[in-house]
């Protein structure tokens, strides 16, 4: 079996074939830093190979799933990096992380315990199916600090809600409630605060006693609309994302957020 603990900040747990992945920084919301984001590279290779895992469930510890991108950690950086430095969305990493998740065999269900926002919603929703308490709020947040929606989310979520609702929600940097998100197919279902980590390991439960084959080729087949999405635009957008990471108004967002102000938005 792999070492799936050797990423301190993602928590793991196996029982009857199932395997429970925990995002956990919950004092930064679970945002992807400290290894993070290595980890869930690696983590759905290993996973993909493994025989003993039938299904995976993904959550996040303490308050909140994922809230995607450490800003803090850009603000004490500087903001805006040059694309030739590491980092966010531009590391060579960035698109393996999204094409693991959808390579992975077994069915994953998220878990979604809290907010999950900017690329922690993308992972989200990249997953086959996805359950979220109803305190839980979801939205791609790229937009607020100054950033382009690249790291997956101009590929999923035209794909589940359509593309005119998808570029609203995009460009705005919108919050969804989870029943809102529920209501418009952004998400499979919504459960009461503090039951989506046990929905989501009872259905695992029920994937991984399944026909193996028939669940894993079923998936293999619907994703690939999602990869041929992904080939079609995730170079672009992570691109445009590099290049917005140099912008006045990504170094003025990651600023504000650290003071904790609105930011002053120049255009440029």
């Amino acid at each position: 079996m792999p070492d799936y603990g050797r990423f301190p900040v993602i928590k793991s747990e196996m029982d009857g074939g199932v395997l429970t992945l925990t995002l956990n920084r919950p004092e930064r919301l679970n945002a992807v830093g400290d290894g993070m984001h290595e980890g869930l590279e690696e983590l759905w290779g290993d996973i993909a190979g493994d025989p003993e895992v039938r299904a995976v469930v993904l959550t996040g510890a303490g308050r909140a799933f994922c809230a995607g991108g450490d800003v803090k950690g850009m603000a004490e950086r500087g903001g805006g990096q040059s694309p030739a430095v590491g980092g966010g969305a531009i590391r060579p990493g960035a698109r393996r992380l999204i094409q693991n998740v959808l390579e992975v065999n077994q069915p994953v269900i998220a878990a979604i315990n809290g907010d999950a926002v900017g690329l922690g919603a993308t992972i989200a929703l990249m997953c086959d199916i996805t359950i979220a308490a109803e305190n839980a709020r979801i939205g791609d947040t790229h937009v607020r600090v100054g950033l382009v929606a690249g790291d997956g989310g101009a590929v999923i979520w035209p794909l589940l809600v359509g593309v005119h609702r998808a570029k609203e929600l995009l460009m705005t940097g919108r919050l969804l409630p989870a029943a809102e998100a529920e209501r418009i197919g952004l998400i499979n279902r919504v459960v009461p605060q503090g039951q989506a980590l046990a929905a989501a390991q009872e259905l695992a439960h029920e994937l991984a006693d399944g026909p193996a084959l028939a669940i894993r080729w079923t998936k293999a087949s619907v994703n690939k609309l999602i990869r041929d999405r992904m080939n079609q635009i995730l170079d672009t957008s992570l691109a445009f994302e590099s290049l917005s990471m140099l912008s006045q108004d990504h170094r003025e967002a990651a600023r504000a957020f650290v003071e904790k102000r609105r930011p002053a938005f120049v255009g440029r």
